[in-house]
């Protein structure tokens, strides 16, 4: 034994000290990702490695937007398609949460509902599309039940996951002191499933985007997808790269939203990555 107590060989351990870091900082270290290929992509339009009828350059993308926005033609494709991608989560994520507590919380209903949802989740909503255009036609109904299909299956095995995990001894409990089976789920249940809800939720956040390329290949006349179809019809590259970051933009601000509800709703929880 040595004088500090450690088997020779043996080195006094040090405790891992978490860095802490600021939201500027955090934020800045994400933005090198998307500045990264935003440069890439500048440089490769310069040298002539991406030529315009491939891929339009960043400021003719630019250009773009300004045409798109001037002409009101990029405002009223967004309200569309925001409405068309709001109504679907909204219906989707109604539907996956109730089914997936009844299932979750009650044996007669996993004994009921479990297998045929397992079965229709299997299903790709893609190819749904045929189906919905001979039963909804090709109106909004159609577009919006698509994204709610599309929608209903992961936060349904998120709820019902997160609700079959919650402490059957907190059950029980609160059984016995007379809690109603509505309240029991409203109060215990739900509050212990959050993180299931909220991980489902960003799931279906992002689908609900995916959904809606799809949905508006449906003979769409508003929206981002038809501003496509045309932007293709006349090979306008810059307008096609439009699109498809505004697309993507949808997509980063559902994860967005979700993160800042994590923050909100479980201040708790450590942020991915802060003990590395």
């Amino acid at each position: 034994m040595s004088d500090t107590g450690l088997h020779p060989g043996l080195v006094r351990p040090r405790p891992q000290r978490r860095k802490a870091r600021s939201r500027t900082h955090s934020a800045t270290v994400r933005a090198l990702g998307p500045l990264a290929l935003l440069v890439l992509w500048w440089a490769a339009s310069a040298t002539g490695l991406l030529t315009p009828d491939v891929l339009a350059s960043p400021a003719e993308v630019l250009r773009a937007v300004g045409e798109l926005w001037g002409n009101g033609q990029l405002p009223d494709a967004l309200t569309t398609s925001l409405t068309r991608s709001g109504l679907g989560l909204l219906i989707g994520l109604a539907a996956g949460l109730v089914l997936g507590i009844t299932t979750g919380f009650t044996r007669l209903g996993d004994e009921l509902l479990d297998s045929s949802i397992q079965t229709l989740r299997t299903i790709p909503f893609l190819s749904l599309v045929p189906l919905f255009m001979v039963w909804f036609g090709i109106n909004e109904t159609a577009k919006i039940l698509l994204i709610a299909v599309a929608t209903t299956f992961p936060m349904y095995v998120s709820t019902s996951s997160g609700v079959r995990n919650t402490d059957p001894k907190l059950i029980e409990a609160m059984r016995s002191f007379g809690m109603g089976r509505f309240v029991l789920v409203r109060e215990v249940v739900l509050p212990g499933a959050l993180p299931s809800l909220l991980a489902g939720l960003r799931l279906s956040m992002t689908l609900s985007v995916i959904a809606l390329i799809a949905a508006e290949e449906i003979n769409a006349t508003a929206g981002i997808g038809y501003l496509m179809s045309q932007a293709q019809s006349y090979a306008r590259t810059d307008i096609l790269a439009v699109c498809i970051l505004v697309y993507g933009l949808l997509g980063l601000t559902a994860d967005i939203v979700v993160r800042l509800l994590e923050s909100v709703l479980m201040p708790w929880r450590t942020p991915q990555g802060a003990t590395r």
